[in-house]
């Protein structure tokens, strides 16, 4: 009895060291030397100071600058979650519907059949950082307004548009898509 529980005790440290030390440690090198900029948390810096990560979807209330998709966390790191309301919840209905009119709203958009979803449906995580170029596209107008863009700058926004939107992965996963961050990053240069 006595050496069953020795060679359980060892199994168990064996087993602690091996994967609540030995393995964490080798993948934390391996993404420090393959994927620096991603295991850091793709932070971007301005001025030695911190002001967002690509990875996650920003909060931004402004007119001059492009929307993400509704976040029923509030933009909130920390608890990344859904609402887990379901398709036949009366409360679920009664956001899309909101967050469907305040964007045809505030983008002056007529047909409100026409707004991508992703504009007012949450994602699961809360923290989906991407659009769809589409999305980008009806937010131009809004924005070239606010900033007072005349047209050569509004064609610059629609270039911006194109040139960070992402193709799907290895052109078959996904749909394309744009990190509105980024983008927003990309607007604060047009001069």
């Amino acid at each position: 009895m006595k050496t069953h529980t020795v060679i359980a005790i060892r199994f168990l440290l064996g087993m602690i060291t091996l994967t609540g030390i030995a393995y964490p440690l080798f993948m934390t090198g391996v993404a420090q030397v393959l994927f620096t900029k991603k295991a850091n948390g793709s932070l971007v810096i301005k001025d030695d100071k911190v002001i967002g990560s690509k990875l996650i979807s920003q909060k931004s209330d402004s007119l001059i600058y492009f929307s993400s998709r509704p976040s029923i966390i509030d933009y909130n790191p920390i608890p990344s979650m859904g609402s887990n309301l379901g398709p036949t919840s009366d409360k679920l209905k009664k956001q899309v519907i909101e967050r469907r009119r305040k964007f045809a709203r505030i983008n002056s958009i007529k047909d409100t059949t026409a707004i991508p979803m992703e504009m007012y449906l949450a994602s699961s995580s809360g923290l989906d950082p991407h659009i769809s170029p589409e999305a980008a596209q009806l937010q131009v107008e809004r924005i070239t307004i606010a900033r007072d863009f005349d047209n050569e700058q509004k064609q610059k926004v629609r270039d911006l548009i194109r040139d960070t939107t992402l193709e799907p992965q290895f052109y078959i996963l996904g749909e394309r898509r744009i990190n509105v961050f980024e983008l927003n990053l990309g607007l604060d240069n047009i001069k």
